[in-house]
């Protein structure tokens, strides 16, 4: 048997679907999930000249949902997909990872990946059912919430049903929309479910289909055996199957770490603490194959909250009872927004208007810290665009509607705003890796908190290649740590496996090259070493920050808030910390040395010919 890729490209204007395989060449230069989505983003995006003349609500605007290498398979915690578009959010590269069930369910149907092109005429959604696809009318679906939407479509289609889809802040464009599975599995980053309302398509339903067929079935189990055990035996992995990521928010907050009142404190209530979310949870849920069940079913009716809802929904807005931020992360979930977006730019907003900078004339009622009731309400209308709530939809390109120096208090990179609670004017590499994250202010693309465990010497070493310093508050060698972290985990994207399995995301343990070579031989009989393992990340790096350049993005993109530049940290241990602006710029240079880009960051030529010729195999492969 050969692996071969099953890609579908669905044109809603006029209803024709293109059934075909990836070509080889393709799959072996991406393998899949991420990397495979960033090469025919940018081949769509590119076909029809300028990039930056597709709005992303442009028909032409193609959304792109692919699974990873791995998932759908028994590989540890292969259980996720992304989704790509122009982001209506952030302008640039859009691009959501996500876990659950729908990605295997989608690969079980016969689909590793889907290009959808085109706007419906009307409410729709695609049924993937056995290699088939059909556009089916969504007009009794249109208006309903992601929960019931998703109930409506098993009962429709009956059981072992999967469905993505959107709720009412995708059908009414705001620009921070997520695309939902199940009450919690989110692709929220950058507004992709915004992207999937501006096509008329409200979900995407997988069902039947058979087990995903590997090379050596024997070969495979006995990895997930050995893998299995040594993942259960690790301490992390142990205490997020007990307490999810609310572990994390202790951890900060005793720092003075934490995102609080948008960014004016760094320390928030106790109230928080993964300890009293626990009072609320009766179950830890999982994902596919996921060996770590980190995720809470909380007594609310709910799913969550994890580390940076609490934080952003919390201490960002002042809001101390959990249960009133519960309340708060199912309302979004359900309305199918981006906690993390959401959050981030109410925080923007009540700072603006405690400054005097709007006023009631604009809000309709006042924006206090802590003001529970009145978020809530502004939450729902951000989802059904009403009032304030409008203009709060547009998310970062609220802007607009603002004074000036009004951006001095936003907290966002690349025009997206950071997508966890950590105030990061402490530990530098975590400032440098938000800052020159492809999709904007994010901890999943680089995050390097193996700095935090004070690592022996030999350790760091032997980890990242070469001795580095391992004072996480100075800024030397970052730009070699946070290089590498892109690495790993555009391999564990493109591989569809999850951060909390992959070394170096909380552990320098777990799952590395070495594990995912013997994985990819297992399921598919390609053959790879790390160093051609890690070529694979470092080409989807290289094709995202093309895809940005397109869109006009340069080195003074790749910088961070005013505010973490200006202002020092104001309590507990981190007192005084802050990002010194010509440091800042010694970290840069090195990660682009790092990356192999020119001092402004631009891919080298003979880098940016392998992957157009890798490209141009689409083309071909589309006439």
């Amino acid at each position: 048997m050969i692996y071969q890729a099953t890609i579908a490209i669905i044109n809603l204007t006029d209803g024709e679907i293109k059934i075909t395989f990836t070509p080889d060449k393709l799959t072996r230069a991406y393998l899949g999930g991420r990397g495979m989505n960033m090469a025919y983003l940018r081949h769509y995006l590119l076909a029809h000249g300028d990039p930056r003349d597709i709005d992303a609500f442009d028909p032409r605007n193609p959304l792109i949902i692919g699974a990873g290498l791995l998932t759908g398979t028994i590989a540890p915690n292969a259980a996720r997909f992304n989704v790509s578009a122009r982001s209506p959010e952030s302008g640039i590269l859009g691009d959501s990872n996500c876990g659950g069930f729908f990605a295997a369910a989608m690969r079980k149907a016969g689909f590793e990946r889907l290009v959808i092109l085109g706007r419906a005429e009307k409410p729709s959604y695609l049924l993937l059912e056995d290699g088939r696809i059909s556009i089916l009318p969504a007009d009794e679906l249109w208006g309903m919430k992601i929960i019931e939407t998703q109930d409506q479509l098993k009962a429709k289609h009956g059981a072992g049903t999967v469905s993505a889809v959107i709720g009412p802040s995708g059908e009414n464009l705001v620009r921070m929309a997520s695309i939902m599975t199940g009450k919690k599995n989110t692709a929220g980053r950058g507004g992709m479910g915004a992207v999937m309302g501006s096509k008329n398509l409200k979900a995407i339903v997988a069902r039947g289909g058979e087990a995903i067929e590997v090379v050596q079935k024997e070969a495979l189990r006995a990895l997930r055996v050995k893998q299995q055990s040594d993942l259960k035996n690790s301490k992390i992995v142990q205490v997020l199957g007990k307490v999810g990521t609310p572990l994390l928010y202790e951890v900060s907050n005793r720092l003075g770490a934490i995102r609080t009142r948008n960014s004016q404190d760094n320390f928030f209530e106790d109230t928080l603490n993964g300890e009293e979310i626990e009072k609320f949870s009766d179950k830890m849920l999982a994902c596919t194959s996921c060996v770590v069940h980190c995720r809470h079913r909380n007594t609310l009716g709910g799913e969550g909250p994890e580390y940076s809802t609490i934080g952003l929904l919390g201490a960002n807005l002042g809001i101390a009872p959990t249960e009133q931020v519960i309340i708060l992360n199912n309302l979004v979930n359900d309305l199918g927004l981006d906690a993390s977006s959401t959050g981030t730019i109410l925080g923007w907003a009540i700072e603006l208007y405690q400054r005097g900078l709007i006023d009631d004339s604009m809000t309709g009622v006042p924006l206090n810290w802590g003001d529970y009731e009145t978020v809530h309400a502004l939450i729902e209308d951000i989802g059904y665009r009403r009032g304030f709530g409008d203009k709060l939809a547009e998310s970062t390109q609220a802007a607009r509607f603002f004074p000036p120096e009004a951006r001095d208090y936003l907290i966002a990179v690349k025009n997206l705003p950071q997508s966890d609670p950590h105030d990061v004017r402490y530990f530098k590499g975590f400032a440098l890796g938000i800052a020159v994250a492809s999709r904007g202010a994010d901890h999943l693309r680089n995050r390097p908190t193996l700095e935090v465990f004070k690592l022996p010497d030999e350790v760091r070493a032997k980890i990242y290649g070469r001795a580095n310093d391992p004072n996480p508050t100075g800024y030397k060698d970052k730009g070699l740590i946070i290089a590498w972290g892109d690495d790993i985990f555009a391999v564990s994207d493109c591989l569809g496996v999850c951060r909390f399995v992959t070394r170096g995301f909380n552990s320098p343990h777990l799952l590395g090259y070495e594990e995912f070579c013997d994985l990819i031989a297992a399921s598919t009989g390609f053959e790879y070493t790390p160093e051609t393992l890690r070529a694979v990340g470092r080409r989807t790096l290289d094709t995202e920050r093309l895809i940005n350049a397109d869109f006009g993005l340069t080195r003074a993109d790749d910088t961070l808030p005013k505010r973490y530049f200006d202002d020092p940290m104001p309590e507990r241990q981190t007192k005084g910390h802050h990002v010194d602006r010509e440091q800042f710029q010694n970290m840069l240079d090195e990660y682009y040395i790092e990356r192999g880009w020119d001092r402004e960051g631009r891919v080298p030529a003979e880098r940016i010919a392998e992957i157009d010729k890798v490209s141009a195999v689409i083309a071909r492969s589309e006439r």
